[in-house]
């Protein structure tokens, strides 16, 4: 499974416990989209950043529900 988009549908389903990770950016109000929190998720996002130009962190929350928000930062904001 890749990393679903942010959508209505998509917060539905998170909030439904469909998806395992919420993925973040600290400049914005609403998750960039949702995984399963998968390596090859965390790859996916790491590659993206790459193929930008920049280079990123991936800090992990795990919840009291067992799953995970996932903040991705790039290293200069850090």
């Amino acid at each position: 499974m890749s990393i679903e988009p942010y959508s209505n549908e998509t917060q539905t389903q998170w909030d439904a416990g469909k998806f395992q990770v919420m993925v973040m950016s600290p400049n914005l109000a609403a998750p960039i989209g949702f995984c399963e929190g998968t390596s090859m998720d965390e790859a996916e996002i790491l590659e993206t950043a790459q193929m930008e130009g920049v280079e990123v962190v991936i800090e992990k929350k795990t919840l009291k529900t067992q799953r995970e928000i996932w903040t991705i930062q790039t290293v200069c904001d850090i």
